[in-house]
């Protein structure tokens, strides 16, 4: 006889959708769906199932997914927010409830509550229900907004309701301060052309403008990482202005029509709101890199106009001799900073074919060196010695096309130390530094340089300059996983375990990191059953994990400076090898 009761079990969910579909379809039917049928299959699919969840089913323009854990349901609605495509932004809701289970399909009031959630959420935000926000409250770094009691469609009882605010030091109301000279954040540019692929040509765009920018010496400019975090965000330039903790804020828009482009651009000044210079360009596809350069040494002539031409002329890098070179490699930038094993051979593949494109391109062959660093410092290369060598070979490519690019010298010192070339390491990310004072990623290359070298107090510091450069960096739990390490070979583990608390908890963090710095920091301080747990999530990342592997894969200039990372792991249950 067949049971009638129903299946059911606890579930978190996540309801999510496009804002404006409708519209888009009204205006383009065939390309919207295929454009959000593919950036579900290549983005929504891997980031929902990186946080062990799964896809339920698709409806049009949502997106209905279920978790078995609630930290892993809203650190997943965050990460997707924080790397929302410019194209289709969403709402997304989450709750923790009963759900009926029916073959694949979930129902009941448990998802129907996620939808409504969904539905009074803004676009770009996450509404969370009450039960929700007491889960995750001290698990994850978020900040949450009462927004007290609301009567939601169709459900009987009113529900207290939760808004997360947006990340960084301003969302508990403190700004940072000012530096002691000019400083910008650009803002990805705006597409608002009908094609979407053309979101590639507006990144690309508001990259090349922060890369030129940082390479002056007297400016403070925030990492394209922090920036990025407000794509398809509808912004207020005080908060951002205050969030990241500068003077001036561009924004602009990119829109294609034909074989002609028209940029517009805004530089304003973030305390009042006034416009320090507008402008708006014409021009064919074809003289995109000249636009590029007018643009860039324009905007420095706004913000500190006793620069001279002399000086001005040196930030300008050598263009891509085609479109298309330049496109691959803004693609794999993209999936570079992605930093998830699914993307890291779609970056590989871009920038091999940018750098085939055209060889005399330093930026890519850079970054292609720098993907080959990640292959090896993730693991997620299954031959360390190849990607490194693949590396060098890449780096030096880069420093052939350009001696004065940071990017080059930034990608060499990562691979030189991964090699045990310590001192040729600091140098080369010295140099980097050097070069271009505001690269929020050199810092952090140069913090991890030090740590090997035994420098731990100039690894603190240098970490803390990547923080303070790019403050809403989604990346920064790797910054912190640096802090991490650097206070376990230093013996200092109560310290460690903060920041290995603090790496763990970022939305973002990604590979096996985050768990070896719990692991050895809890084992150190005799949180032995914690340690294990931490240690088998390592095993689980990385099943050929051991100790003889990682001795071998970090060198330290100091005999024996690996040990109490070691040792941690050890107690913990890593094996020899």
């Amino acid at each position: 006889m067949t049971d009638p009761r129903p299946n059911r079990r606890l579930a978190a969910i996540l309801a999510a959708d496009v804002v404006g579909y409708s519209a888009k379809m009204n205006a383009d039917e065939v390309g919207t769906q295929r454009g959000v049928s593919t950036w579900i299959d290549e983005t929504v699919r891997p980031l929902i199932a990186a946080h062990h969840g799964r896809v339920v089913k698709l409806m049009g323009d949502g997106v209905l997914a279920e978790f078995a854990s609630v930290v892993d349901a809203v650190a997943c609605a965050v990460a997707w927010q924080q790397g929302a495509h410019p194209e289709y932004p969403c709402r997304i809701g989450v709750n923790l409830g009963d759900v009926i289970v029916e073959g694949e399909d979930i129902f009941g009031e448990g998802v129907n509550v996620a939808a409504r959630l969904e539905g009074v959420a803004e676009a770009g935000g996450i509404c969370i229900s009450d039960i929700v926000q007491a889960q995750v409250r001290r698990k994850l770094e978020i900040q949450l907004e009462d927004l007290g009691e609301m009567s939601l469609k169709n459900i009987p009882e009113p529900l207290r309701v939760w808004r997360i605010a947006a990340g960084g030091p301003a969302a508990s109301g403190e700004a940072l301060p000012l530096p002691d000279k000019p400083s910008i954040a650009v803002l990805p540019f705006d597409n608002m052309s009908a094609d979407p692929d053309y979101a590639y040509l507006a990144d690309g765009i508001s990259e090349d403008l922060i890369t030129a920018l940082s390479k002056v010496r007297w400016f403070f400019v925030i990492a394209r990482n922090s920036t990025f975090t407000y794509k398809g965000q509808a912004v207020d330039i005080t908060r951002v202005g205050r969030e990241l903790g500068v003077k001036y804020v561009m924004e602009g828009s990119v829109r294609k029509a034909g074989n002609r482009v028209r940029i517009t651009a805004q530089l304003i000044d973030a305390a009042t709101g006034r416009h320090v210079w507008a402008e708006r360009y014409d021009r064919e596809i074809a003289d995109i890199f000249d636009l590029q350069d007018e643009m860039t040494q324009t905007i420095i002539g706004a913000v500190e106009p006793e620069i001279s031409a002399v000086e001005r002329a040196q930030v300008s890098a050598k263009a891509p001799e085609t479109l298309d070179a330049w496109q691959s490699y803004q693609r794999g930038v993209y999936h570079m900073w992605s930093y998830s094993a699914e993307d890291h051979q779609n970056a590989l593949d871009f920038l091999t074919r940018a750098t085939d494109l055209d060889p005399g391109f330093a930026p890519a062959h850079a970054y292609l060196a720098y993907v080959h660093y990640q292959g090896c410092i993730m693991h997620w290369s299954d031959d360390f010695d190849a990607s490194l060598n693949a590396g060098m070979v890449a780096a030096r490519r880069a420093l052939a096309a350009d001696e004065r690019d940071a990017v080059a010298y930034f990608a060499l010192g990562r691979i030189e130390m991964m090699q045990g070339n310590q001192r040729e390491a600091l140098a080369a990310l010295e140099t980097s530094v050097a070069l271009n004072p505001s690269f929020a990623q050199a810092y952090h290359g140069l913090s991890m340089a030090l740590v090997m070298d035994g420098q731990y107090d100039a690894a603190t510091a240098a970490g803390e300059k990547a923080e303070r450069l790019s403050p809403r960096d989604p990346i920064m739990w790797a910054t912190f996983a640096v802090q991490a390490f650097n206070c376990i070979l230093s013996r200092d583990f109560e310290k460690a375990l903060v920041w290995a608390e603090k790496t763990l908890r970022h939305p973002n963090a990604a590979g096996y990191w985050p768990h070896a710095m719990m692991a050895a920091s809890l084992a150190r301080l005799g949180r032995t059953e914690e340690a294990a747990r931490h240690a088998r999530e390592v095993l689980r990342i990385v099943p050929e994990m051991s100790l003889k592997g990682l001795a071998g894969l970090y060198k330290t200039t100091q005999p024996d400076a690996l040990e109490p990372y070691l040792e941690g792991l050890r107690i913990a249950g890593i094996p020899e090898g």
